[in-house]
């Protein structure tokens, strides 16, 4: 009795374990990039920026799409901005909603 009972507790465990391995696509541990990651990613590149870092952009990433919202001070750096989030592995789309805000 106590080994059927040691075999079935290993099999429930033996499922819990691997039912999560068919969710990753083909992907690894590695290879996956999460949407906190990317987020994490664009915040830093938002602050190294030169004109943007010290304006107020919020990020919000789902499923690998970005969206920014906030203030710039031109065009010309909501438009860098958005080509180097694009380079980050794992975003899919960026999509802003930037407004241009005049420093004084």
């Amino acid at each position: 009795m106590k080994k059927i009972i040691f075999i079935a507790i290993l099999m429930v465990f033996g499922l819990a374990l691997f039912s999560g391995c068919a969710t990753m696509k083909g992907e690894t541990t590695g290879e996956y990039i999460d949407d906190s990651t990317i987020t994490t990613k664009v915040n830093a590149d938002i602050v190294k920026d030169p004109d943007a870092h010290y304006f107020k952009i919020d990020v919000t990433t789902t499923q690998g799409h970005v969206v920014l919202q906030g203030f710039v001070n031109n065009r010309d750096t909501e438009a860098r901005l958005v080509a180097k989030i694009r380079e980050i592995r794992g975003v899919k789309s960026v999509k802003s909603l930037l407004k241009i805000e005049e420093r004084k």
